[in-house]
């Protein structure tokens, strides 16, 4: 006879790994136990889907999580990065109020967090069954719920923790270790919909992966009880590589997502497709819903290189006979090796990061810096100082400010911020909240441009140069000869 348990609602076999069913049951005696068993476990129905289980041991090798540890070289870059950061670039963002142009905080959270990836798409299209595949967690009670009908309506960040649980949105953003605080603007409403999961995972030790309800175009966005345009920006701008999940069934483009591919501008080297659920499709089938979804993304994606599409099925089911299940594996490995790049790539990927954020804050304090200029230079004896600046804000290529900052060094045209953002900026900053940068020097600590010069010029840099090529192994798919015929085993086998 086969044991089985309750949680949270559903009934649970450790035995075959999987929910027999999904319904509130009272406290349940031997006998309804043995009643319920030879009714519902028994079938051969559920004996036929546990054993369709694939091998997945491949994930943790593409990962490479199995040799996975941290390094003291890690951490050492890590701290000089957050000194450089705190030293040079946030006094010069203080002094200007970058915040308040950019709206993108960097907290200490956001420098030593781990990489992000986030999950996008429609309704049931399989993000949260991708997640619960890539952790190994499928038919656990540590899974993530997945269904037909939309099942997700909150935003679930699944991260490292020593023990399986579950933080609420409140906590995660009063934390100011974690890179969620910033969240907290969004209003109570969102945070009632944000949820963390801990647990203990060798992946989640490199990475976070973020779950998103699905995009339902039938829908208001008001309904919602939140900005969620703003939300998903908010992810979207901290993630290292974002997920855009189509299955066969939803391929249609609203207004919702032709709003989510405007907020993914200029990062379209981050996104990845993936049209799941391909085993679900004869080849035939497939290349024509292949098709029918790049003429549908065609309109919204304003990139001369399209993005990387990814065709398989994302769940340890074994993939439907008389399909393209090579493919589908190949496809697989090419999704992973990307994911691998990320987590290996992560403190190369946060120098960059943080040395772009101080070339905009440069480039903020230059032009914030030259308005005053201009500003002190066409005020008289007998003007109206507002009149004055409004003229000179409303009308920048008059006074040739944005030329002026042109002629500096490292300043390049496609880096400069919206003229229009400064109207909006200076609206609620007088001028006389600021000091020209040629103020902003001391005998003992130097001048803030020439710290924030220096910092983008020479120290991020030589930190980048100082990690090296790191001897790794060679990429895991020269190696996989073997393993994709492992991927066809069923599990147990």
């Amino acid at each position: 006879m086969y044991s089985i348990m309750i949680m949270q609602g559903k009934l649970y076999s450790p035995e075959s790994g999987i929910w027999i069913c999904q319904v509130w049951i009272r406290p349940l005696s031997d006998d309804l136990i043995v009643e319920l068993t030879d009714r519902l476990f028994l079938q051969s129905a559920v004996g036929e889907e546990a054993a369709k289980l694939r091998d997945c041991s491949h994930i943790d090798e593409m990962l490479r999580l199995v040799s996975a540890e941290s390094s003291p070289e890690f951490s050492a870059a890590m701290k000089k990065l957050q000194h450089i950061y705190h030293s040079a670039i946030k006094p010069m963002e203080t002094a200007y109020k970058y915040n308040e142009l950019r709206a993108h905080e960097v907290t200490d959270g956001e420098i030593t967090s781990k990489p992000m990836v986030l999950f996008l798409g429609p309704w049931s299209v399989g993000k949260s069954s991708m997640i619960n595949y890539l952790l190994g967690v499928h038919g656990t009670p540590q899974q993530l719920y997945t269904g037909a009908e939309p099942t997700t309506s909150e935003y679930t960040v699944v991260m490292h923790g020593d023990k399986f649980r579950s933080v609420e949105g409140i906590v995660m953003a009063a934390d100011s270790s974690r890179s969620f605080s910033p969240l907290e603007k969004f209003g109570q409403g969102f945070l009632e919909r944000l949820v963390g999961i801990e647990m203990p995972h060798k992946l989640l030790e490199r990475v976070t992966l973020v779950d998103t309800p699905g995009i339902i175009e039938n829908r208001k966005q008001q309904e919602r009880g939140y900005p969620y345009s703003e939300v998903c920006q908010w992810f979207i701008d901290r993630a290292d590589l974002i997920f855009l999940m189509f299955d066969p069934t939803k391929l249609d483009v609203g207004g919702e997502l032709a709003t989510l591919f405007k907020q993914m501008k200029g990062r379209e080297s981050q996104i990845r497709i993936i049209l799941n659920k391909a085993d679900s499709l004869s080849s035939q089938d497939l290349m024509r819903v292949y098709g029918a979804l790049f003429w549908s993304m065609a309109p919204l994606i304003n990139a001369t290189e399209p993005p990387r599409v990814y065709v398989s099925s994302f769940w340890p089911t074994e993939y439907a006979a008389d399909t393209s299940r090579e493919l589908f594996i190949r496809e697989e490995i090419s999704l992973l090796e990307d994911l691998n790049q990320v987590i290996e790539n992560q403190l190369e990927n946060k120098i960059a990061f943080i040395r772009q954020h101080a070339i905009r804050v440069r480039i903020h304090a230059l032009l914030v810096d030259r308005y005053l200029h201009t500003y002190h230079e066409k005020l008289g004896w007998f003007s109206d100082p507002d009149e004055v600046f409004r003229d000179i804000v409303s009308d920048p290529d008059k006074f040739y400010i944005f030329k002026s900052i042109l002629a500096k060094t490292n300043v390049s045209k496609f880096d400069l911020p919206d003229k229009e953002a400064y109207q909006d900026f200076f609206g609620i900053n007088p001028p006389s909240g600021f000091k020209q940068l040629s103020s902003l020097c001391s005998w003992s600590s130097g001048c803030l441009i020439d710290k924030i010069e220096k910092a983008i010029t020479v120290e991020l840099p030589a930190l980048l140069i100082s990690l090296g090529k790191k001897d790794s192994p060679p990429p895991a798919k020269r190696g996989m000869g073997w393993r994709i015929g492992n991927m066809y085993r069923k599990k147990g086998d």
